[in-house]
């Protein structure tokens, strides 16, 4: 199977900036420590506090897959409709070059 890359954009909504950070950065430690997870990267906006974006690359889709069904991000994305502008923005990407 071939590595899978992931760019997540996600977007708080207003005054929910510092509760989606640190929301975020809590799915960090777990999620690198996933046997499939390459690489696992968070990123704010420098331009809009509200921005977030995710960098990822996993070994395979099957070991994406298994991330996205683990308990913290199931609990994440059970209430992103509280704390953030609008649902999270997945892009899957294959590396060519």
């Amino acid at each position: 199977m071939a590595q899978v890359t992931v760019v997540a954009r996600i977007i708080a909504k207003p005054g929910m900036e510092d509760v989606v950070k640190s929301t975020l950065m809590g799915l960090v430690p777990p999620t690198r420590k996933e046997s499939g997870c390459i690489n696992y990267d968070l990123h704010q906006s420098t331009d809009n506090k509200a921005l977030f974006l995710f960098y990822e690359n996993w070994v395979s889709k099957k070991a994406l897959d298994e991330h996205l069904a683990m308990p913290y991000l199931q609990d994440f994305l059970g209430r992103s409709a509280e704390i953030l502008a609008e649902p999270v923005e997945i892009g899957l990407w294959e590396m060519i070059s």
